[in-house]
């Protein structure tokens, strides 16, 4: 027997071990509203056939426009949409029956626009990479907003052409500059009732190390591979795990060229 099969938990003791999960939170701290909120996000990909009051709308945009950033450049754009301009732009609906969409730009095209003010040196891959950060962040305040306001929310990238995995063919839909790029759209809505478990975590002692880098443990990286296959084949019994990693895959790497002459331009 391989190393690979003899650390395997099984489907069904991973898909337990998902459902069993929940934020090692102090008891110090059980109570506190604002780490409830985070605690308690899920991206949902059902939602109702109700309208997303346009105050919400314009307080999750705020949420947006109010992110940190770094140089507090706000290199960040958003697109709005309603169902109906959603359809006439893309010809399909809003997935997962969202009622709005906000597509999340990185976007070092409006500082290019400055000219003197910022007369930073050709640093493509920085500035690029600082854009990306940023829209990050708002996008990060958004959900959390959307969950404020009674609301859920999904970050897409590749579900519906929606996101980085289809940075061409945005760019291409929306009319973007160069610079502009297409980073996630965050779907809202209001959540169908149903159980929502959370998505396969890495525990805390794997992605943080005091004062070193915590050095990957092969054993926890093969348990939360069989918690991604299990908790992937539960929500898609038709489909597999291997399969989509292959779709992801030839996107990935249409992406990575699309993004090279965008960012790079060479």
């Amino acid at each position: 027997m391989g190393e690979s099969e003899k650390n395997s938990k099984g489907f069904f003791r991973s898909l337990l071990d998902i459902l069993k999960a929940s934020p090692d939170v102090p008891d110090s701290l059980e109570d506190n509203p604002t780490l409830k909120l985070i605690f308690s996000r899920r991206s949902i990909r059902h939602f109702k056939d109700k309208p997303v009051p346009e105050e919400a709308v314009k307080a999750i945009l705020e949420a947006g426009r109010m992110a940190p950033s770094g140089v507090n450049l706000q290199t960040w754009t958003f697109i709005c949409f309603s169902r109906d301009s959603w359809q006439e732009r893309f010809s399909r609906s809003i997935p997962f029956n969202g009622q709005r969409a906000i597509i999340i730009l990185a976007d070092t095209h409006r500082v290019d626009q400055l000219g003197s003010a910022f007369d930073f040196p050709e640093a493509p891959l920085v500035m690029h990479t600082m854009a990306v950060f940023n829209a990050g962040l708002a996008a990060m305040n958004m959900t959390l907003a959307a969950e404020a306001c009674g609301l859920s929310s999904i970050m897409l990238s590749e579900t519906g052409k929606t996101g980085l995995l289809d940075v061409g063919e945005l760019k291409e839909k929306l009319g973007l500059p160069d610079g502009a790029i297409p980073i996630t759209t965050l779907v809202i809505g209001y959540r169908r009732a149903g159980v929502f478990p959370i998505p396969p975590r890495l525990p805390l002692n794997a992605i943080c190390g005091q004062a070193t880098y915590p050095e990957p443990d092969q054993g926890i990286l093969l348990a939360w591979e069989d918690e991604m296959k299990a908790g992937y084949r539960a929500m898609r019994p038709r489909s597999s795990f291997e399969a989509q990693v292959a779709v992801y895959a030839q996107k990935i790497q249409e992406a990575e060229a699309a993004l090279k002459a965008f960012v790079l331009k060479d």
